[in-house]
């Protein structure tokens, strides 16, 4: 397997270099990433639970689909491509996701930059099983009271951009 590059970014999200992933994470190097939120017509949150292979925040709850944005790939593109291989969208469908908000790289993050998608779909997915053990669709009020109750089965980054998340129309 080969290893990822990730492109390496100051404080404005402006590209300053170009590292491999595991360098990135040991150092605290600030990095992009995104996450999309899939929402049925139910107004349900699909959200997935690592899988245990994962090297951050193994069988966590987490957003409907994250990744890192590869070294030379903009967010548009990574959101896309990570639908494809967490979820098992085609890229007609996955293209279909709609930027959301922007946070800005914080311990909370990993030092990610993270733009936040959100996507209208009703499933089925084909979920990737060395990323993701399992899945549920849950009321948006249901997330935030289980994650009250438990935040320590969720993913830390989950965790901030949920709360922002909530807040929005």
């Amino acid at each position: 397997m080969s290893e990822e590059f990730f492109d390496i970014v100051n404080p404005h999200d402006e590209v300053i270099g170009r590292a491999l992933r595991r360098e990135v994470h040991a150092s605290g190097l600030w990095h992009r990433a995104i996450h999309v939120l899939v929402f049925d017509r139910l107004g349900r949150v699909f959200l997935q639970k690592r899988s245990m292979l994962k090297d951050m925040a193994p069988g966590l709850w987490d957003s409907s689909c994250s990744g890192h944005v590869d070294s030379g790939e903009d967010y548009d593109a990574a959101a896309t491509r990570e639908l494809g291989e967490e979820l098992g969208l085609p890229e007609p469908e996955a293209k279909a996701r709609e930027r959301w908000f922007r946070k800005e790289a914080c311990r909370e993050t990993g030092w990610e930059f993270v733009w936040v998608y959100r996507l209208r779909h009703e499933g089925p997915f084909v979920l990737h099983p060395e990323e993701i053990s399992g899945g549920e669709w849950l009321a948006p009020d249901e997330v935030t009271a289980r994650m009250a109750r438990r935040p320590e089965d969720y993913a830390p980054a989950f965790r901030l951009l949920w709360g922002i998340a909530a807040q929005k129309p």
